[in-house]
């Protein structure tokens, strides 16, 4: 994880926490292994939501989830968190 935002709470009293998550690994890609890096906009709620605030950026976790748009006027992409595992022991926070 990247950075965190406030854990807040829907009108329906539902908790959700934004948060961006970086991704590095080694891909293979037309028989060529190649170097595949990106960030991107999260969301998790729930009991997932209280996960992640007691989390820090640069905590090392594999999560996944669904891709939905922002909202109705912003399309851009969001992972919407359903499941997250932390790994222990990985020191720069990435999963490699």
């Amino acid at each position: 994880m990247l950075e965190r935002g406030a854990l807040r709470y829907t009108p329906a009293g539902l908790p959700v926490i934004d948060f961006r998550f970086e991704h590095r690994s080694e891909q293979a890609e037309a028989g060529v292994m190649r170097r595949v890096e990106c960030e991107m906009a999260c969301v998790a709620l729930g009991a997932n939501a209280h996960l992640l605030a007691d989390s820090k950026p640069g905590d090392g976790m594999r999560i996944s989830g669904f891709l939905a748009a922002r909202s109705l006027k912003s399309r851009s992409p969001v992972l919407h968190v359903t499941t997250i595992e932390f790994l222990e022991g990985n020191p720069n926070g990435f999963q490699t």
